[in-house]
C-alpha cells in the first residue's frame, strides 16, 4: 500500500469513526443536534460560553448516557477487531478470530463464575471480572493449542481452528448447564451472554481501558512480525523473528482484550471476524497499517451496530449480538464464496 492510499485509509477510517461516535450520541429518543453533541464534547477545551445556549437537558444526556455508552462500544469493537485482525495474521486464515479458537467461550465462562458467586478479590476490586475473563480466555487459548499439539503435533492452523470450535461448543454447553441448573437467578447473566452495551455508565469504560491500552500497544507492536509469519514459519525464523516469543505475546494480548471485551459488554461474534477481512480486502495485507485500521473501523462498526440496536424497534432494544451476526453473517459468507470464485478462477 503506497503513502498516498496509506493516507487515504486511515481518513476515511478516522473520518468513519468520528461520523459513528457523533451519529450514536445524536440520534435517540431524545434528538440532540449534532452541532450541539460538537460543542458538548468540545466544552472542556473551549470556552464555557460555547455550551450557553445550548439545552442542559441535552449535556446530561450526551454526558451521562449516550457518551459511555458510544465510548463503551467503541472499546469494544476496537478490541475484537484487533484481535481478530491479529489471530487471523498469526493462523494465515480469515477464519480464525476470538470465537472460532474459544477464546471468548473461555472469556464468558470466567465472567458467568464471577457474576454468579460474586467473587470480588482483595485489592483489585472492581477489577475482578475482567481479570478472571482474562484468565479463563487465556487459560482456554493454551489449553486449545496443547489439544491441537496433541491431535496433530505439526500444529497445522485447520487443526487449531477445529480445536477452537470443538473447546466453544463445550464451553457454551457448560455456560447453559449452569443457566439450566439454576433458572431464574441467572436471567441476568442470560441477558448478558447475548450482548449488549446498555447503561453500563463511566465504571465499565473504566474497567476495560486499562486492558485495552496494555493489549493493544502490544499487537500494534507486532506489525512487522505478523507480516514476516505470513511467509510461514521458517521463513519468518530466517527473517530473525523469534516466532515462539512472538505467537505467545500475540496470543496472550488477544486473550486480554478479548477477555475484557466479553466482561464488559457479553458475546458479540462476528466484529472479529469480518471486519479485519473486509480492511484486508480494501488495503491489502500489511499487518502495519491493517491492525490499526481494523481498530478504528470496527470502533466505528460496533457504535453504529449499537445504535441500530437500540433504534430498531424502539423503545425495546435489541441484544447487539444479534445484530452484529444478522450483518456479519451474510457478509461473511459473501466474502467466503468470492474467495472461492477467486480461486477456481486460478486453478482455471
Amino acid at each position: 500500500m503506497n503513502l498516498n492510499k496509506t493516507g487515504a485509509a486511515y481518513l476515511f477510517a478516522a473520518f468513519f469513526l468520528l461520523f459513528s461516535i457523533i451519529t450514536g450520541i445524536a440520534v435517540g429518543t431524545v434528538s440532540v443536534p449534532p452541532l450541539d453533541v460538537i460543542k458538548i464534547l468540545a466544552s472542556s477545551i473551549l470556552p464555557e460560553s460555547v455550551v450557553k445556549n445550548v439545552d442542559p437537558m441535552h449535556i446530561n444526556i450526551v454526558q451521562n448516557i449516550r457518551l459511555p455508552r458510544v465510548l463503551l462500544a467503541g472499546l469494544v469493537g476496537a478490541s475484537l477487531s484487533i484481535a481478530g485482525a491479529a489471530f487471523q495474521g498469526l493462523l494465515r486464515n480469515p477464519l480464525a478470530d476470538p470465537y472460532t479458537l474459544g477464546v471468548s467461550s473461555g472469556a464468558s465462562v470466567g465472567a458467568v463464575i464471577t457474576l454468579f458467586f460474586q467473587i470480588s478479590i482483595p485489592f483489585v476490586g472492581g477489577y475482578t471480572l475482567p481479570l478472571l475473563s482474562v484468565v479463563f480466555s487465556l487459560l482456554t487459548i493454551f489449553f486449545v493449542l496443547l489439544f491441537a499439539k496433541k491431535m496433530d503435533p505439526m500444529m497445522r492452523v485447520e487443526t487449531i481452528i477445529l480445536t477452537g470450535i470443538i473447546f466453544s461448543s463445550f464451553l457454551s454447553a457448560f455456560i447453559s448447564l449452569m443457566i439450566a441448573l439454576t433458572g431464574e437467578e441467572l436471567r441476568q447473566i442470560i441477558s448478558w451472554l447475548l450482548g449488549s452495551v446498555s447503561m453500563r455508565g463511566w465504571a465499565y469504560i473504566k474497567i476495560i481501558l486499562p486492558f485495552f491500552i496494555v493489549g493493544s500497544i502490544i499487537l500494534l507492536a507486532q506489525g512487522k512480525e505478523l507480516n514476516a509469519l505470513a511467509f510461514g514459519e521458517e521463513r519468518a525464523k530466517h527473517l530473525g523473528v523469534n516466532v515462539h516469543k512472538r505467537k505467545l505475546l500475540i496470543l496472550i494480548a488477544g486473550a486480554i482484550l478479548t477477555g475484557a471485551a466479553v466482561a464488559v459488554s457479553g458475546t458479540i461474534g462476528f466484529v472479529g471476524l469480518v471486519i479485519p477481512h473486509l480492511v484486508r480486502i480494501a488495503t491489502g495485507p500489511n499487518h502495519s497499517h491493517l491492525l490499526g485500521l481494523s481498530m478504528l473501523i470496527g470502533s466505528g462498526f460496533l457504535i453504529l451496530a449499537d445504535l441500530f440496536a437500540r433504534m430498531i424497534i424502539s423503545p425495546t432494544e435489541l441484544p447487539i449480538g444479534v445484530i452484529t451476526a444478522l450483518i456479519g453473517a451474510p457478509v461473511f459468507a459473501v466474502l467466503l464464496l468470492n474467495r472461492r470464485k477467486g480461486r477456481n478462477k486460478q486453478n482455471a
